[in-house]
């Protein structure tokens, strides 16, 4: 199970995801991971998640601040 802040980042990405019509494929492309590791994180019942790493490389992808995927307050 997710914690709440690993869910809200990985909603957060999602959300700019489809928000720029980005497929699954794509972003794992840019990211240098499987289609499917992209497909398990925005899985619930998977334990995949995003590591800082990833975070970091979304926000380049994105052209956006990594602080674009937390919160503003604690959850």
């Amino acid at each position: 199970m997710k914690t709440p802040i690993e869910q809200y980042v990985i909603d957060k990405v999602r959300e700019k995801r489809l928000a720029q019509k980005m497929s699954q494929a794509t972003l794992a492309y840019c990211l240098g991971v499987s289609r499917g590791f992209i497909g398990d994180v925005e899985n619930p019942n998977q334990r995949a998640k995003y590591n800082l790493n990833h975070i970091y490389e979304i926000a380049k992808v994105f052209k956006c601040s990594p602080r674009d995927f937390l919160p503003e307050k604690t959850l």
